[in-house]
């Protein structure tokens, strides 16, 4: 018994070791990668594109169900951005509350007669919207199918070859659209882009602009702040320099219409549709042997609201993890393969072993590792070298986003900010990290029992955002 219990510590602190120096080389590549992209953008110029008639137009979808307290700033925000050429899609899918009679006051919306191209089958269209006000702007109103379904439905009424999916609790920065389409000027065989996505709660929005950038009072969406720089500027970018990006957050990203077409649109059976269609891509297009890239830009582009309630985290992370394990589950044939390269021998091991698994594995070190040293079955050296790795590794990669953030974008100038998010960097791994690890397990335990529909919480005004936003 003893010889199990010791070969299982030591098999949690070699999978440790090895999880958090895969987490060292992305921050290392993501160093790189970053200063890079910020030496190419100051030399780029990219700022006189945005009145160019030679911009490729973009369609920006909006996905909408039950979000009347955003969804008229997040209208107007988008409506304000600095693009030539563009089309806001917002989608009410079925919204039982007052969303479709917020949008057609607020924006003067008609009911118009519009033929729709079924690219992709959908729930029942039941009307379209046009206003004389804001030509650019279209409101569907649908059968509820699901955001997926409400996705493929603004492709099918979408005018352009470039289409842009963000979240109606979610703003974009007025620049937004002029970077996220840079990557599909600068190369060809770009056929998606992920963006950047920050926590808006705590920050000034008046109109649907972000007035001033600030860090909320609630600790839940302080650490949520940390957690999304790390997750972005050191998961996201590394895997994007090394062109096997499975994940481009559904509250920004670009792509390429014909090439989603013809993959059948978002999968509107899952609640990780975002991911699926990420992993679909390079299943896809790998097989065909079709060459392609998809990229990620770290630039400030999307502001999303954070949940300010444990019972909404709870809730959301068991979601992502029901979403991951789901795109992992119909794409299992990816897994080692060497016929997909770098997706199949690294990236898509890395979500199954460290994204899914983890949370199981860790969780148990926490248990096992210290009950095995009280009871003397484990050396001391051991014992320390497992709270190091996990504990100390944690708060360097912590730290390491908040730099990386402050040397590229420096959206939290003042050193309070700084200080409180690196205090907030050290203590997340004293209870928030375990607490995000046991709301994934328990999405994990609910996977078969999961049901595809939208995710509900509790959204409050954008412009009551600099108090305290709650989500």
């Amino acid at each position: 018994m003893r010889s199990i219990v010791l070969k299982f510590n030591f098999f949690i602190l070699f999978y440790v070791l090895c999880v958090n120096g895969i987490y060292f080389i992305q921050l290392i590549l993501s160093s790189f990668s970053l200063y890079d992209y910020v030496k190419k953008m100051s030399y780029s110029g990219y700022k006189k594109y945005i009145d160019s008639e030679n911009m490729i137009p973009i369609s920006v979808l909006v996905p909408a169900y039950n979000e009347e307290a955003t969804i008229i700033d997040n209208t107007t925000s988008l409506l304000s951005l600095n693009y030539p050429a563009f089309e806001v899609v917002v989608v009410n899918d079925g919204s039982s509350d007052d969303t479709l009679n917020r949008m057609i006051n607020a924006f003067n919306l008609k009911k118009a007669y519009q033929p729709i191209r079924p690219l992709i089958d959908t729930k029942q269209i039941r009307t379209i919207y046009k206003s004389i006000d804001f030509p650019n702007l279209i409101l569907i109103d649908k059968e509820n199918g699901g955001k997926a379904d409400a996705l493929n439905a603004g492709i099918n009424v979408s005018s352009f070859s470039i289409f842009t999916s963000i979240d109606a609790d979610s703003i974009l920065e007025t620049d937004s659209l002029v970077r996220v389409i840079m990557p599909f000027i600068e190369d060809k065989l770009t056929v998606a882009v992920g963006g950047m996505v920050r926590i808006v709660n705590g920050s000034k929005i008046k109109n649907g602009k972000i007035e001033s950038v600030s860090l909320p009072d609630n600790p839940l969406a302080v650490f949520q702040v940390v957690e999304y720089l790390r997750a972005f500027l050191c998961g996201r970018m590394g895997w994007g320099a090394m062109n096997a990006l499975l994940m481009i957050s559904g509250a920004f990203g670009a792509f390429k219409k014909d090439i989603i077409v013809e993959l059948g649109g978002y999968a509107s059976d899952t609640i990780g549709e975002d991911m699926e269609l990420v992993v679909r891509l390079h299943h896809v297009l790998k097989a065909k042997k079709q060459k392609f890239r998809i990229k990620f830009i770290p630039d400030p582009g999307g502001w999303t609201q954070a949940p300010e309630k444990l019972k909404d985290l709870r809730s959301q992370r068991s979601r992502w993890q029901i979403g991951l394990m789901d795109s992992l589950f119909r794409h299992k044939s990816l897994l080692f393969n060497p016929k997909y390269g770098v997706i199949g021998l690294f990236a898509t091991p890395y979500f199954w072993i460290v994204e899914m698994l983890g949370p199981v594995i860790e969780i148990l070190g926490y248990i096992f590792i210290p009950l095995s040293f009280f009871l003397g079955l484990l050396e001391l050296k051991y014992f320390l070298l497992f709270l190091s790795s996990s504990i100390l590794y944690g708060i360097l990669l912590s730290i390491g986003a908040i730099l990386l953030e402050e040397y590229s974008f420096n959206k939290y100038p003042s050193i309070k900010q700084l200080a409180k998010l690196s205090f907030y960097g050290i203590i997340e791994n004293f209870g928030y990290r375990q607490l995000t690890m046991l709301f994934r397990i328990e999405g994990m335990l609910h996977y078969s029992k999961s049901k595809h529909t939208w995710g509900e919480m509790k959204r409050q005004d954008f412009d009551s955002s600099d108090d305290s936003t709650s989500a």
